[in-house]
C-alpha cells in the first residue's frame, strides 16, 4: 500500500448545545478515500476489532438549580450604612443590593452579573466609608489580608474568584505563610448529581459552626475544602495543600486549615442581581442528544470505561460514564485526533509498575507491561491510530472520587493529529506543532509559570471548568494566557506541548479534565463521551463502538479522514507558521527553526512522483506521526500536576 499523508485543517466549531451538525464538505480525492477505507477495514480484520451493533446511549449530566434567596441577601444589608446618593446610578436605587454593585463594581467589575449572592472577605463598610470621603488608593486593603482577587468571574449561574496569599504573608495573625496559597471561593446555583462513591471524610468546624450553620470540611483531590449553604445556595472554599509528603511549593493541609478559617471568617455580601426569571429548585430535565446522522468510516472508540486489561488501579475497572457534561468545541483545532494511554501503549513506561523485555533492537524491541501481556514496541508511531480508548480511571495514585477505590489519571490523554520526528534515532517529536483552542465561551483561571491552565464558563444552566496540562508556561506567558483573560470558543491557547516539570518531561500530548461542582465542591468527572460528542461534530460524522480486543501492537496504518467536514474549519486565530501536510520526499527538505526547535520544511512540490519514501526523520502518514515517551517518563503521587498549578 502506497504512502500518504493527508492533514485536515479544522478550527472552532460555535454550536449550540447538542446542536446538529454542521455543513460538511469533502477534502480529500476519491482515490485517496478509497485507499483509506480499504486501510481501515483491513486494520479492522486485521485486529478482530469489529463495530458493535450500537454505542452506548450518550446522556445529559442531572442538574440540579437552586433559586437564591435574595430576601435573606437583602436582610443581610439592614445594617450597612450607604452613604448619600453620588449619582444617578443610585439616586433613584432604594434596592441595598443595587447600591451595593455600584460600590464594589468599582473594584469588582461586573459583579452585578453574578446571579448568586457574592460573598468575598470585603470590609464593605471600610470601602463604602472611603467612596463616601472620596478616598482611592490600593485596594487591597478592604480584602482582609488577602489582597485584591486575582480572579474574578461572575456570571449567571454564580461566580468563581481567587486570592493569592505569598510566603511571608500574615494569615490572620495566627502564622506567616510559608509558601505561596492559592484560595478559592465559588457559589453555585447549578449543582451536578454524580453516579458513583459517596464522600464521607466530611466533619464539622465547630469554630466556625455559629456563624455558618452547618458548615463542613473535606480533605477531597489534595485540596481542603470548606462547604457551606448560605442565601439558598452552596458555597465552596478550597485550598490546594499536601497531606503527607511535603512539596516544597505546597502549603501544607495542617497550614491550610488555619488560612481557610481565617478566610471564611472574613466573608461578607459584595453583590449579586437576582435572575429576572428565577427557577425554583428542580431537577433540570436532560435534553436529547443529537448527533450526526451520517457514520464515519474510520473513526472508532472503545466504551466509555473499557481501559487496557489490566491497567485500573487496584484490581478496578474504568468508569462506564456515558454523561457529555457540556457540548464542546473539541480541544484541537484540527483532526484526526487520537485519546488513548500515555503510559500502557507502545513506548510507555507502564505507570511504573514494571515491564517484561522480549527482544529486539530499536524501534523493534518489543515488551509488555507486567499488568497484561499486550505485546508493545519502542515505537510509538503504532500509537496514531482507532479506535480511542479510555484511560480516566488508568493506574495512576491521583485522588479521583469517580473512580472505584478513589484513585485515578483524573482526565484523557490526547494525542494530536500528526507527529514529526526529530530524528530517526531519538524517536522524539517536535513540540508546538499543533494548536490548542477554548472548547467554550469563558474566563482563563491560570497564574503566571503555571502549567496548568483552567478555563472557567459560567453561562446561563451551565457552570463547568476545563483544565488543560502540557502546555509550555512560558509560551503561555508570552500570549497572555494568564488570570482574568477573556476567550471565546475557538480561540487558539497555545500549541500542544512535552511539558512535564520540564521541557520534553513527557510525550507530545494533551491532558485535558472537566470539573463541575457538586456538594462536595468542584470535582473531576470522566470527559470521554463529552470528547467523543464534540469529536463528532468537528469531523461532521458519527463514530462506530468497537468490541473490548487488544490493540496495543497492532501495526500503524494510514489514517482515512473523513470526507465530511465542517465548511468553516478555520482556527479564529491562525498561525503564520502553521505547518501544511504535504507528501514529500525526504531529500528535499531543509532544516529551519521554530521556538528554539527545528523544523523541516520539504518541497511538495517534487514529491507527487516519487514512489513510496523511505523511512526517515522527517514526515509520516498521519497515522504513523507520534510523540514518544522517553525513559524519564515520571509517576508521581497526588493531585493530577498539582506542582503545576502554580509555576
Amino acid at each position: 500500500m502506497r504512502d500518504w499523508r493527508e492533514t485536515l485543517l479544522v478550527g472552532f466549531l460555535a454550536a449550540p448545545f447538542f446542536a446538529a451538525p454542521a455543513t460538511a464538505q469533502e477534502s480529500v480525492q476519491e482515490n485517496v478515500q478509497a485507499t483509506a477505507q480499504e486501510s481501515v477495514r483491513e486494520s479492522l480484520q486485521e485486529s478482530a476489532v469489529a463495530p458493535a451493533p450500537a454505542a452506548p446511549d450518550m446522556k445529559a449530566p442531572r442538574v440540579i438549580t437552586l433559586d437564591p434567596d435574595w430576601e435573606a441577601a437583602r436582610a443581610a444589608l439592614a445594617g450597612i450604612n450607604f452613604p448619600p446618593p453620588r449619582d444617578e446610578a443610585t439616586s433613584d436605587a432604594p434596592d441595598a443590593l443595587k447600591r451595593l454593585n455600584v460600590a464594589t463594581e468599582k473594584i469588582l467589575p461586573n459583579i452585578a452579573t453574578s446571579g448568586v449572592p457574592v460573598l468575598l472577605p470585603l470590609d464593605t463598610d471600610a470601602l463604602l466609608r472611603d467612596q463616601a470621603q472620596g478616598i482611592t488608593g490600593d485596594t487591597s486593603k478592604y480584602f482582609a489580608s488577602f489582597y485584591t482577587p486575582a480572579f474574578f468571574y461572575p456570571g449567571p449561574s454564580g461566580y468563581d474568584a481567587a486570592f493569592t496569599l505569598q510566603p511571608g504573608d500574615n494569615a490572620g495573625g495566627e502564622h506567616d505563610v510559608g509558601r505561596p496559597v492559592d484560595v478559592q471561593i465559588s457559589a453555585s446555583s447549578m449543582i451536578y448529581e454524580l453516579d458513583g462513591p459517596t464522600v464521607d471524610q466530611e466533619t464539622p468546624v465547630p469554630a466556625l459552626e455559629p456563624e455558618f450553620h452547618g458548615i463542613r470540611r473535606v480533605l477531597l483531590e489534595s485540596r481542603v475544602r470548606y462547604i457551606f449553604t448560605r442565601f439558598g445556595v452552596p458555597y465552596f472554599v478550597s485550598i490546594l495543600c499536601s497531606d503527607g509528603s511535603r512539596y516544597a511549593r505546597r502549603i501544607s493541609c495542617r497550614d491550610a486549615d488555619q488560612v481557610a478559617v481565617h478566610f471564611v471568617k472574613e466573608l461578607h455580601l459584595a453583590g449579586g442581581t437576582p435572575s429576572h426569571a428565577a427557577t425554583p429548585t428542580a431537577q433540570t430535565a436532560p435534553p436529547a442528544i443529537a448527533r450526526p446522522d451520517q457514520m464515519s468510516f474510520d473513526f472508532t472508540y472503545h466504551p466509555p470505561g473499557d481501559l487496557l486489561p489490566g491497567t485500573g488501579m487496584q484490581g478496578h475497572g474504568g468508569r462506564a460514564d456515558a454523561t457529555v457534561y457540556a457540548a464542546i468545541r473539541f480541544p484541537m483545532a484540527r483532526a484526526p485526533a487520537y485519546i488513548n494511554s500515555q503510559s500502557f501503549m507502545n513506548w510507555g513506561n507502564c505507570d511504573l509498575t514494571g515491564l517484561v523485555r522480549l527482544g529486539g533492537r530499536g524501534k523493534d524491541a518489543a515488551y509488555h507491561c507486567r499488568v497484561n501481556e499486550l505485546r508493545l514496541f519502542n515505537d510509538e508511531t503504532r500509537n496514531y491510530t482507532y479506535p480511542w480508548r479510555d484511560n480516566f480511571c488508568e493506574h495512576r495514585h491521583y485522588q479521583v472520587p469517580q473512580c472505584l477505590g478513589g484513585l485515578g489519571h483524573q482526565g484523557e490523554d490526547i494525542r494530536p493529529s500528526s507527529c514529526k520526528l526529530r530524528n530517526e534515532e531519538a524517536g522524539r517529536c517536535e513540540p508546538y506543532q499543533d494548536d490548542v483552542v477554548a472548547v467554550r465561551d469563558g474566563m482563563v483561571l491560570r497564574t503566571a509559570g503555571a502549567e496548568a491552565l483552567y478555563l472557567v464558563v459560567d453561562a446561563p444552566s451551565e457552570h463547568i471548568r476545563f483544565r488543560y496540562l502540557h502546555m509550555n508556561p512560558h509560551m503561555l506567558d508570552l500570549a497572555g494566557m494568564v488570570s482574568g483573560r477573556a476567550l471565546q470558543e475557538g480561540d487558539v491557547l497555545g500549541t500542544v506541548g512535552d511539558y512535564g516539570a520540564r521541557e520534553g518531561g513527557t510525550s507530545y500530548h494533551l491532558h485535558f479534565n472537566v470539573q463541575v461542582p457538586t456538594r462536595q465542591g468542584w470535582l473531576f468527572v470522566n470527559p470521554y463521551m463529552t470528547l467523543v460528542a464534540a469529536y463528532e461534530r468537528l469531523i461532521g460524522a458519527r463514530g462506530a463502538i468497537v468490541n473490548d480486543s487488544p490493540t496495543a501492537s497492532a501495526p500503524p496504518q494510514p489514517a482515512a479522514v473523513d470526507a465530511m467536514v465542517p465548511a468553516d474549519s478555520t482556527p479564529k486565530i491562525a498561525r503564520e507558521s502553521d505547518t501544511r501536510s504535504e507528501q514529500i520526499a525526504a531529500a528535499h527538505c531543509t532544516t529551519h527553526f521554530f521556538h528554539g526547535h527545528r523544523r523541516r520544511v520539504c518541497r511538495p512540490d517534487v514529491a507527487e512522483n516519487r514512489g513510496r519514501p523511505r523511512r526517515s526523520s522527517v514526515v509520516h502518514a498521519v497515522d504513523r506521526r507520534v510523540p514518544l515517551k522517553g525513559d524519564r517518563a515520571r509517576h508521581r503521587a497526588g493531585d493530577l500536576h498539582a506542582r503545576h498549578e502554580r509555576g
